[in-house]
């Protein structure tokens, strides 16, 4: 499995992938650093990271697909996709290892981020709890919609194509606690309530107040397992219907 996950990491950082993306992710960070600062009412330099996060979320929903559409797409493209199968390890661990490469992407672009509340405590205060709290939401966060991604570069070979499906998913995860409060979903209280439960928006609301919610994390960690789980199934059905 290691073997697998150091070959995928080689292929995001011995290529300038995952550079362009941290850089367009700072460049996102920064572009919505300095709205914050600008909207701000008081005087004071006063601002919240939490909010910078929240609003982030939108247009950080771009940049995960174009991470994750290679994922499995460029695999069958470039008939890879057979070696891979007859190695040692299994789909699940196969699956893992992608899963854990792209999450190391993630966690390198957050790292980067960290640029930003360093500097700022240095000029000012920073309350680090909430800022932890921002933190924790936003990997859970990204952390899902990778697994979305992964799921959806599983079923096509075209990497455009994961990458507009993708986006598609993860934006309609994004606006579920919209749909349910649509003037027909309302209408059935029961239905509301149900459609409501998946969303993932008001959830992440919570950390971004800075508040960690073990319900709140718990539904992050089951959306993850459960996409990761459809994921290895995918590939399961692909290899047996090769024969």
């Amino acid at each position: 499995m290691f073997s697998i996950y150091k070959k995928e990491l080689q292929s995001f950082f011995l290529t300038p992938f995952a550079y362009i993306l941290t850089a367009l992710f700072m460049l996102l960070f920064t572009y919505m650093l300095n709205t914050s600062i600008a909207n701000m009412d008081s005087s004071l330099l006063q601002f919240s990271f939490n909010e910078v996060f929240y609003n982030v979320i939108l247009l950080f929903l771009f940049l995960i697909p174009i991470m994750t559409m290679r994922t499995y797409s460029d695999e069958r493209k470039f008939g890879t996709e057979v070696l891979l199968m007859t190695t040692p390890v299994n789909v699940f661990q196969i699956v893992i290892a992608k899963f854990l490469a792209n999450i190391t992407v993630f966690l390198f672009m957050l790292l980067c981020s960290t640029l930003f509340p360093i500097v700022t405590a240095l000029n000012g205060e920073v309350v680090i709890s909430q800022l932890f709290c921002a933190y924790v939401g936003f990997f859970c966060w990204g952390a899902m919609c990778i697994t979305i991604g992964m799921l959806i570069s599983s079923f096509t070979e075209n990497s455009i194509i994961a990458a507009i499906l993708g986006e598609v998913a993860m934006l309609a995860v994004l606006f579920v606690d919209d749909f349910s409060n649509t003037e027909f979903i309302a209408q059935y209280p029961t239905l509301q309530t149900v459609i409501y439960s998946f969303a993932a928006q008001y959830k992440f609301v919570y950390f971004s107040q800075g508040v960690i919610r073990l319900s709140d994390l718990i539904f992050f960690i089951s959306a993850i397992v459960l996409f990761l789980a459809w994921t290895v199934i995918s590939i399961e059905k692909r290899r047996w219907n090769r024969g």
